[in-house]
């Protein structure tokens, strides 16, 4: 079964908040997104609002319950107590934890999961207790142990970081190689019960390779590169474009 797509609503956001006007609308683009066959909507609420704010979070979530109840809500972020306050309030289908400090300017490695291994436990647990979904973002480069930790821990998914991957537009000998490496790490972490999603600038140029290599891929988180897109083809097509980019029929 070909991936899922969440479109990424933090770019729009961005572009939102140079202003202190309510457009573009994230979720009107949201809506457009999820009428087209979108099958969720990711946001990544980082602590300085400087993308998605605090207040975007229940009106994605009425927009989806009340109009595409088959859609899901991902949330991604660092889980400090403020986050998992705010998870917990929006409801989402699934968490995505990501390693990333407050000042970073975006997610841009995976967890170190020896190093973070109670950390992760803890939280968690915390939030499958309340219903939700979770999937630790994970580095491509292919590491059994650190994979059966994520598992060990209760995660339910890994997000592949494909930020190497999408860097590599211009060179296609090296992209080769790290769509080869992002597979042997899902083939290992499929082996291990988990399931696997990716994000970080994918396009549709790039896609097609990597949901070749792993075929069971559950989800693809994409943001920048489909904004940018949606520039020129408009949301509801930028969305098609980017489905049959993952193989589904459109």
């Amino acid at each position: 079964m070909p991936a899922s797509l969440s479109v990424n609503l933090n770019a729009i956001a961005m572009l939102r908040n140079r202003r202190d006007l309510p457009w573009p609308s994230v979720t009107g683009l949201g809506r457009v997104a999820l009428g087209a066959g979108a099958g969720g909507l990711t946001v990544h609420p980082r602590p300085d609002q400087r993308h998605v704010r605090f207040s975007d979070l229940e009106p994605i979530r009425v927009l989806i319950d009340e109009e595409f109840p088959t859609a899901e809500f991902n949330i991604e972020g660092y889980p400090d107590e403020g986050f998992l306050r705010l998870v917990e309030e929006a409801r989402p289908e699934q968490v995505t934890l990501v390693p990333d400090d407050p000042a970073q300017a975006t997610s841009d490695h995976g967890w170190d999961f020896r190093r973070n291994h109670n950390l992760l436990g803890t939280i968690v647990g915390r939030l499958k207790n309340r219903g939700i979904r979770v999937s630790l973002f994970a580095d491509g480069a292919p590491d059994r142990e650190a994979l059966s930790i994520a598992r060990d821990v209760g995660a339910d998914r890994i997000e592949l970081y494909t930020g190497p991957y999408g860097g590599c537009y211009d060179d296609p000998q090296r992209a080769l190689a790290i769509v080869e490496e992002l597979g042997r790490t899902a083939d290992m972490a499929e082996d291990l019960g988990l399931a696997v999603n990716a994000g970080h600038d994918l396009t549709v140029a790039n896609l097609p390779a990597l949901a070749r290599r792993i075929p069971r891929l559950a989800e693809v988180s994409i943001g920048h590169g489909l904004t940018a897109d949606a520039l020129e083809y408009g949301m509801a097509e930028t969305v098609r474009r980017f489905r049959r980019a993952c193989g589904q029929d459109v």
